[in-house]
């Protein structure tokens, strides 16, 4: 099965050298370093581009990527994944990893095998030319996550950390989230430096929970927790902000911004 993308044209170029020329001036020349996590924005690439080329240009792009995404649409199960085939953007086609795709279906029991929570999504598509572009033999397990309760999501992200740790060698996640949603610059910048400090902590249920209660638009908060209780399960030991922003540095409009931040967890 080969998904076709939903949203190029619209988020990022549909044409291949646009796109790849796009990508040349997003992604800086770094040194790249070996990371677990990673949180990355979606919106489209002319507001969030330049925060995700920063943090995915800071580690490197292995030949596994797990994606993982929320779900704006609300279709398919609470937690979908696109399990067989490949994903077309302008730049081609990248592969499902289909083994390790089969391993977290056998072994994660939050997970069902499902194409239609992804066939209109875009914020695990937005990921991908980034992932393509700096490593053109990536494969990809892509993850759609709907309302999961915390013990669940808890759960998943130990039961997840688990299965790539069995499944040995180097496997990056991705969890794809934009930050405060159409409120202003500084209104976004407090709330988000509040859920930004308990991603920094490495601690997922600290980020459930203070997105609940300040009322946090952060519309990844279920992948981004669920990829750090697999990290911590990892043992991982520390985590960086790349960079944070939002929609008013394009538009010069602060009263109703989209909130964006770029995280490295090693």
């Amino acid at each position: 099965m080969e998904r076709q993308p939903a949203v190029a044209g619209q988020f990022y170029p549909a044409n291949r050298d646009k796109l790849r020329a796009l990508l040349a001036g997003l992604v800086p020349r770094t040194v790249p370093r070996k990371a677990l996590g990673v949180v990355s924005p979606h919106a489209g690439y002319v507001y969030s581009g330049g925060v995700a080329g920063e943090t995915l240009a800071q580690v490197h792009i292995p030949d596994r990527v797990v994606i993982l995404g929320p779900n704006h649409q609300g279709l398919g199960p609470r937690a979908a994944l696109y399990s067989t085939g490949s994903w077309q953007t302008p730049l081609g086609a990248t592969a499902i990893d289909e083994p390790l795709a089969r391993k977290l279906l056998d072994e994660c029991k939050l997970l069902s095998a499902d194409s239609t929570a992804h066939r209109f999504e875009h914020s695990l598509e937005v990921q991908v030319p980034f992932l393509q572009y700096l490593n053109p033999e990536v494969r990809i397990v892509p993850i759609c996550l709907g309302r999961v309760g915390l013990d669940d999501l808890l759960s998943f992200g130990a039961d997840l950390g688990e299965c790539l740790k069995q499944a040995g060698g180097e496997i990056l996640m991705v969890a794809s989230s934009d930050m405060t949603h159409y409120e202003s610059a500084g209104q976004a910048r407090e709330k988000d430096t509040a859920a930004i400090d308990k991603i920094l902590a490495l601690d997922p249920e600290g980020l459930y929970q203070v997105v609940a209660a300040r009322h946090i638009s952060m519309c990844g908060v279920i992948p981004t927790v669920a990829m750090l209780a697999a990290c911590r399960h990892l043992g991982a030991r520390g985590a960086t902000l790349i960079r944070y922003t939002n929609s008013g540095a394009v538009t010069g409009d602060t009263r109703e911004v989209v909130g964006y931040a770029g995280v490295v967890i090693t």
